[in-house]
């Protein structure tokens, strides 16, 4: 009886000391908001470089102040939030703000966002062309790193930035075609109206597509976007290039991941990518 009571007697003081542990362990993983927000603020150049309104460019939605996890997704959504709160994600960044339909009333679909956010204390950072126009973390640059194509320049102008990159590459149409959608894991829409043989390709993650003729008054004969509206298959027919889509959503995942990835090892972070494709 004795031994039993001593045993029990030593319990709460261990289960003290592994919380105490657990709670060490866990404030030496963690790290400012505020000091990750200035950070990436200076290295996207948010406050530099001009967006569509909407966009909101920065620290969309404050936590309390503190960050133990990161998260990306390429657009913020109630089932993203529900995904970044199970997995314990404090601060999630993403390619597509919260604001984009405009000014509206905090209902519906706002309020179960902003909801979930408060209740599992999740900050939102928005970065739209601050990352597509990054050199090396940009949703272009990582798209043309993982396609094999190097020397690359930018070129068309949005918003006073150069917002794509181009190369001179002499390469297969068909093995690139098959080497994009090995590379984005999916579909490719590819429709083959320019030279078998590329010479200069380029690069605009995203819906692009309806920029089909500027781009092609660049010199571009294969044109890799995500999304083009209907009358941009003709345009490219009527212009003799290549135009080759390769998703939305799937083109605009790479900025993201290498985002969190950089702040991951930047601030010794762990961090974790959230799948939520919309099939556009």
């Amino acid at each position: 009886m004795g031994g039993i009571r001593q045993a029990n007697s030593r319990k709460p003081r261990e289960e003290s000391a592994v919380q105490i542990s657990e709670e060490r362990i866990k404030l030496s993983v963690m790290a400012s908001l505020i000091q990750m927000v200035r950070y990436l603020d200076k290295y996207l150049r948010i406050p530099e470089i001009e967006d569509w309104p909407n966009a909101l460019n920065g620290l969309q939605i404050e936590n309390s102040g503190q960050v133990t996890k990161i998260g990306a997704a390429v657009d913020v959504s109630t089932r993203v939030l529900s995904e970044a709160a199970k997995k314990d994600v404090d601060l999630l960044l993403v390619h597509h703000g919260l604001f984009w339909p405009g000014l509206q009333p905090v209902t519906k679909a706002l309020h179960r966002q902003l909801r979930i956010a408060f209740e599992n204390d999740i900050a939102l950072y928005s970065a739209h062309l601050p990352l597509d126009v990054h050199p090396e973390l940009g949703n272009n640059a990582q798209l043309a790193a993982a396609l094999g194509l190097r020397s690359t320049t930018s070129f068309f102008e949005e918003k006073g930035q150069l917002i794509g990159l181009r190369t001179k590459a002499s390469l297969s149409r068909d093995d690139l075609v098959r080497n994009l959608r090995k590379t984005l894991g999916g579909p490719v829409k590819a429709f083959n109206f320019g030279p078998k043989k590329t010479s200069a390709i380029g690069i605009i993650t995203g819906a692009a597509g309806s920029e089909i003729y500027r781009v092609a008054e660049q010199k571009i004969d294969t044109f890799i976007t995500g999304e083009a509206p209907h009358w941009a298959a003709i345009a490219a027919e009527e212009l003799g290039i290549n135009l080759v889509l390769g998703g939305h959503y799937a083109t605009e995942t790479f900025g993201v991941k290498a985002l969190a990835a950089h702040l991951s090892e930047r601030f010794n972070l762990s961090c974790t990518f959230i799948h939520c494709p919309t099939g556009i």
